[in-house]
Parts: C-alpha cells; sequence; structure tokens
C-alpha cells in the first residue's frame, strides 16, 4: 500500500508493455504487434533506483475500439483512481489530450515519455515530480517510546492460516519501531492478558468486529482504538469518516448502502463486511438493500446510495482512498469505513482514540 504507483498510458501499440518491460528488466506484460494485446491492467512490483519500492501499472490502450474496447478503456481510466505518476506515451491524440486533463483535474503528476528516451532517464523524470508525503505513524501520537500497547487480534476463519492479517502485522512492526511493548493476545485470552499486565496500558488496538466485547471488558479509563480506525486516519479523512459514521441515523428502511472493499479476497461466513455490517445495520434501520464492491469494482454512479461504507483499505494506497472520498463527496453520498461505522453503531464512537 506504501509503494508508489505509477501508471503507464497511450494509445494501443504505443509501447507501453515494452516500456514497463525495460523498466524492470524482465517480461512483465506480454508484448505483440497485434492492437490491443494488453487488455486488462497488469501490475508488477519492482525496487526500482531512485524510487524504491513501486507497482508499476500497464494499461490497455485509451483508444482501444476492439470488440471490448469501451470496457478496456474504462479499467484503463480506473486506474486513475490510484495512480500517484502517470508515463504518458504518444501524447498528441484527443483521447490522451482528454486524460492528461483528467489527471490534471486529479491533481496527478505526468510525465511525457519520449520514444528513445532511456530508462534511467525516464525514472529521474518520476523521481522529479513523485509525491514526497511525509513519513507518519498510522499510531500518531497516541503511544511514544515505552509504551505499553495491548492488541486484540482475532484468529477467526477469515484470517489467513499460519500468518496475521497485514493490519496487525503493520501495527505491531510499527510498534517495534517506536520502541513500544506490545502485548498480543486474542479475545479468547483478553482476561488473562489483561491480569497479566499490571498496570494500565496506554493503548488497546482491537480488530474493529469485537469492539464491543473489548469495550465492555476493559475499564473505562483505558484508551481504546481498533487497526481499521487507524488505517482510516492514515489513508483517508478521519473527519469525512466520522461524520459519514454518523450519517447512520439517517439511514431509513429500503435505503441503498454501498460496502466497498478495496481488496478481493473470497468472503466466508464471517466475513466482516459482507455478512456481520450488513446485519448489524439492519438489525438498527430495518430492510436495507446492500450492495457490494470489491476490488476496482467501485460504481461510478453514486447517487443510488445513502451511504458508503469502506474497508480499512489494508492492501490500497492512500490515493485510491482519498480519490474515492472525493467521489462520495461530489454525489453528496456520506462514506465512513467499517471501524468507525462499528464504533458508532455499537454507541462506542465517543470513547475511541482518534490518532
Amino acid at each position: 500500500m506504501e509503494r508508489l504507483h505509477i501508471a503507464f498510458f497511450g494509445p494501443t501499440n504505443s509501447g507501453k508493455s515494452t516500456l514497463v518491460n525495460a523498466i524492470c528488466g524482465q517480461e512483465v506484460s506480454l508484448v505483440s504487434a497485434v492492437p490491443g494485446t494488453t487488455t486488462d491492467p497488469v501490475r508488477k512490483i519492482a525496487e526500482l533506483p531512485d524510487l524504491g519500492p513501486c507497482v508499476l501499472i500497464d494499461t490497455a490502450g485509451i483508444d482501444d475500439n476492439g470488440t471490448l474496447g469501451a470496457e478496456r478503456q474504462r479499467l484503463t481510466r480506473a486506474v486513475m483512481d490510484e495512480t500517484d505518476v502517470a508515463v504518458l506515451l504518444d501524447g498528441g491524440s484527443a483521447a490522451m489530450a482528454e486524460l492528461k486533463s483528467a489527471l490534471d483535474g486529479a491533481g496527478i503528476p505526468s510525465v511525457i515519455y519520449e520514444r528513445g528516451q532511456g530508462v534511467e532517464s525516464l525514472l529521474q523524470s518520476i523521481a522529479a515530480v513523485a509525491p514526497k508525503e511525509e513519513s507518519k505513524y498510522l499510531t500518531g501520537d497516541l503511544v511514544g517510546p515505552g509504551s505499553n500497547v495491548l492488541l486484540v487480534m482475532p484468529q477467526d476463519k477469515e484470517a489467513p492460516k499460519g500468518r496475521l492479517i497485514l493490519p496487525q502485522v503493520q501495527i505491531l512492526r510499527e510498534l517495534l519501531d517506536r520502541g513500544c511493548v506490545p502485548h498480543c493476545c486474542t479475545p479468547d485470552s483478553l482476561q488473562a492478558a489483561m491480569d497479566s499486565l499490571g498496570n494500565k496500558p496506554d493503548l488497546v488496538i482491537t480488530d474493529s468486529q469485537v469492539f464491543g466485547l473489548v469495550n465492555k471488558a476493559i475499564p473505562r479509563d483505558w484508551a481504546l482504538t481498533s487497526f481499521s480506525v487507524l488505517l482510516a486516519a492514515a489513508k483517508g479523512d478521519l473527519r469525512a469518516f466520522v461524520a459519514g459514521a454518523k450519517a447512520i441515523d439517517a439511514l431509513r428502511p429500503g435505503a441503498r448502502v454501498l460496502i466497498a472493499e478495496a481488496c478481493t479476497h473470497v468472503p466466508d461466513t464471517e466475513d466482516i463486511g459482507r455478512v456481520k455490517i450488513p446485519a448489524m445495520l439492519r438489525k438498527r434501520v430495518g430492510d436495507l438493500t446492500v450492495d457490494i464492491a470489491a476490488g476496482n469494482n467501485f460504481p461510478e454512479d453514486l447517487s443510488p446510495y445513502s451511504l458508503i461504507i469502506h474497508c480499512g483499505a489494508c492492501v490500497a494506497n492512500a490515493r485510491l482512498v482519498r480519490s474515492r472520498i472525493r467521489k462520495a463527496a461530489a454525489a453528496g453520498v456520506p462514506i465512513t469505513n467499517y471501524g468507525l461505522a462499528i464504533a458508532y453503531l455499537q454507541g462506542i464512537l465517543p470513547r475511541i482514540s482518534l490518532p
């Protein structure tokens, strides 16, 4: 999620795939003289000089007019939502001029690749315009060196076997880097962990789906937050998300709610976004229509929705999350995320520590 996302745009057969392969030093994208060889966006993780860890995104031709041309063009334009820097090839066409205008309007820097330009020169051009976001901690000012932090991490069917989910890994690593003292437990061992601490921890971080359980178990003077809330602050607009959570009160029976997931995991019976949150909403509001948008399938038309609830976006970059927040605002639709929505539904949002 923290890698620089570099997308390559141009007409069909303009050399996008050849350029991506040259940068990577290996065959990442299929290259041929047949127009429309690249059909879907192709992503490659690479470590590049002057840029560090990056995601390179090869796209279909912006002027693809084949059998599925319109759909390919839609997927290509959708890549803009996650693009930190755009590389434009053969930019003289009307379609490319329109794309450049859209990039400028979204505040996405771009560079023009000149035929024959060396890879090293291109990478230097990208580095010159790449956004330089100040590095910040997910835990913000909630902790510091020496802080005792209790992590409550459910290991249910949704958790990958033998591994921790990404937000848990990221937060745990950050706490170690900051000189904190993390204590880890599952909900089942929460009481034992509390008994072993002796003194109250400086912060409790839990998975949002057990907010209610942890809230009841810990004393009222213990600071509480969740992995999802920390990600919401780091990648999105926390004020917009808090306001979106409060908009749950405005939902009425028959309303339509969008659950937006940045990843494309295969859901299980315990899925937080597809099962647990919809059940909590229906218990509070009554009959609702709940749509699911997974991966890059974020709807272009948001007008049918009364609320959007986004996942923690652990596998998405900040550009994608903020793009979706802007689209929701433009459509006049409140947007929140899993952690804040659950905290509000359970009546504990006021006690949640926000970074």
